[in-house]
């Protein structure tokens, strides 16, 4: 499903910021998560204040006050952009939509109900730039060692981690962590489908990425409820398993041995 794209909140960015883009965008899919824009925005601020950064919010049809909420976050004078899906298309397609639209070399996606903790942020990205310095495309996954979440979906997520990396072997242990650290570039060369999202470190590894695994703070929801919830995660796992399985077998990645351009 494409979605239906409306304006960002603002101008396009021009002169001087054009010319300079952000080292780092976050990328935050969200949807009916008014309560937490502000406090997210204030965390991500105090995280970042060293490193050029903007903060790309993709509103994914929210009903409720989140459209208001971004526009009062970006009057405030954060380094914001909100851009709206007319009608929610999904999680991933809200992550693809934000990627896409970002000026920075690196991306940061964060879940937008706070259970992430944006002080893990600079450390992961730093863990990105030394991947990079030694030449690899590498996708850093944070991995929620103390999940602070209901018995079911930690339950949930324990069995379907398993089958997942037994079936996919991406060698990672939470691949339902949002937050996540990856070049922009490697990220546009993905497959984009529908759940892509709970696939990343695979589709990664196949697209001749590499993926390592780093321990991140994970905390309570305490304003809001959770609207892409467990059981839909379980209605589609199983497809999606077999749907990506197939994929990983027909990838296949050409080997450059000369390049005869002058």
């Amino acid at each position: 499903m494409v979605p239906e794209h409306r304006a960002a909140s603002g101008p396009a960015p021009t002169g001087p910021d054009a010319a300079a883009p952000p080292v780092l965008s976050v990328v935050i899919p969200v949807r009916n998560e008014a309560p937490n824009i502000a406090p997210l925005v204030a965390e991500i601020e105090a995280a970042l204040a060293a490193v050029p950064h903007e903060i790309v919010y993709v509103d994914d049809g929210s009903t409720d006050g989140t459209p208001a909420a971004l526009r009062e976050a970006r009057a405030g004078g954060a380094p914001l952009r909100a851009i709206r899906h007319g009608a929610s298309c999904g999680q991933s397609a809200a992550v693809i939509t934000g990627v896409k639209a970002a000026r920075g070399r690196w991306i940061a996606t964060l879940d937008g109900d706070g259970q992430n903790d944006p002080a893990d942020i600079p450390r992961l990205l730093a863990r990105a730039e030394a991947e990079a310095a030694a030449g690899r495309r590498t996708m850093v996954a944070g991995h929620r060692v103390n999940r602070r979440d209901s018995g079911v979906k930690r339950y949930s997520s324990r069995i379907a981690n398993a089958v997942r990396s037994r079936l996919l072997r991406d060698r990672t242990p939470d691949t339902g962590c949002g937050l996540k650290v990856f070049p922009r570039d490697l990220f546009l060369d993905l497959p984009h489908f529908d759940h892509m999202h709970r696939f990343l470190p695979a589709l990664t590894l196949r697209q001749g990425g590499a993926v390592v695994s780093e321990p991140v703070n994970h905390r309570p929801r305490v304003r809001g409820v959770s609207n892409y919830g467990t059981l839909d995660r379980l209605l589609v796992s199983l497809f999606d398993l077999v749907g990506m399985a197939w994929l990983q077998r027909r990838g296949r990645r050409p080997v450059i041995e000369a390049d005869d351009a002058p």
